[in-house]
């Protein structure tokens, strides 16, 4: 059963030095024929099922003014929605106004996840980053006024940046006292302005000591609950767990990956076939095994990791059967507490390297 959906806007105002998303710039002349063809995916692909998740992230969603903001949000009224619903929009903290947030709230929005990315102005210049600073505090209080469950996204290992600069901006995080934070190490992605540039990632050294250091500063107040996920109890992203529990979820616009039985795809990149309503899946059809290998991937996301019985339900296979997870546990890189299966808090910084070894 689909509990979930994922709706991506493409559109921005500017595009980021390090983003590798689907976006396209903003343009006026695009939008209602995109929304047009949004809907019409959506209303031949949603099979009525009542949504427990609900994300609308881009590109920029905010990017939309208030007229296709409505438009939008009389497509998605589509969508039966349970009463214990999470209803998440994303936002650049320069998009935020009072007619926005009031908006929001009428439909239904319940969770806005906000991407900061730093409070150093050198560091939101060298990001594309389309704001200074000093606007950050203004609007987040103004965002509080009307929500109770907010996520800011906060970028690290910067090129030249130092451990007293990362230092400040958790400090700025833990003033700000939002629900939720998520904290990504840069990635240097082909087709970025980053990559085109030849910028390089920071010594891994450094990079170790500043995960180490975020989850110093927030271990008293976030509950770490996935690698680069800290949120306060009860506020945990439903629709990431979505993700990463490796169950079923649709994905509706350009660019948008999805979950539908035993198929995993993705629409086209190409926004003119997008238009045309030309949605050009990608697709793989996953067999028992590709199902149980998701689930290991994804699952070991999670600080709690994988739960033994429910693995079994899911699979009717005892996860304690399969040898490299043995290995893995007695090496000491995965921990069985006789009711989860994690990997062991020291190695969390290298868990791609052990999710190598056990696929």
């Amino acid at each position: 059963m689909v509990k979930s959906v994922y709706i991506h806007i493409p559109f921005c105002k500017t595009i980021c030095s390090y983003c590798d998303f689907c976006k396209v710039f903003y343009n006026k002349k695009w939008i209602n024929d995109y929304l047009d063809s949004l809907e019409y995916e959506i209303k031949n692909n949603y099979k009525d099922e009542e949504l427990k998740t609900i994300y609308i992230g881009g590109g920029t969603p905010s990017s939309l003014n208030i007229e296709e903001l409505n438009k939008l949000f009389k497509i998605i009224k589509i969508f039966k929605i349970n009463k214990d619903y999470e209803f998440t929009i994303e936002c650049n903290i320069e998009d935020i106004t009072e007619e926005k947030l009031k908006l929001f709230k009428y439909n239904n929005v319940n969770r806005i996840s906000i991407g900061i990315e730093s409070f150093n102005d050198k560091y939101l210049r060298f990001l594309n980053r389309n704001y200074s600073s000093n606007i950050i505090n203004d609007k987040i209080n103004l965002v509080k006024k009307y929500f109770n469950n907010i996520n800011i996204d906060l970028i690290y290992a910067l090129k030249d940046q130092s451990l007293e600069d990362l230092q400040n901006d958790l400090d700025k995080i833990i003033n700000l006292d939002v629900t939720h934070v998520s904290c990504y190490s840069l990635m240097i992605e082909k087709n970025t302005k980053l990559y085109i540039d030849n910028i390089k990632n920071i010594d891994s050294e450094l990079d170790y000591k500043m995960y180490e250091l975020i989850f110093n500063k927030f271990n008293d107040i976030y509950d770490r609950y996935e690698i680069s996920n800290y949120s306060k109890k009860g506020f945990e992203s439903k629709h990431n767990l979505t993700y990463w529990n490796n169950e079923k979820y649709y994905g509706f616009g350009l660019g948008a990956s999805g979950y539908i039985n035993n198929i995993r795809y993705t629409n086209t990149k190409n926004l003119t076939k997008y238009l045309n309503r030309n949605y050009e899946k990608e697709y793989e059809t996953l067999t028992k095994k590709d199902k149980i290998k998701y689930e290991l991937i994804l699952g070991f996301r999670k600080i709690k990791g994988i739960n033994i019985k429910e693995f079994y339900k899911k699979y009717k296979i005892d996860i304690l059967s399969y040898q490299n997870i043995n290995n893995l546990i007695k090496q000491g890189y995965l921990i069985n507490d006789n009711e989860n299966i994690y990997i062991n808090d020291k190695y969390l910084y290298v868990s791609n390297d052990i999710l190598v070894k056990l696929i």
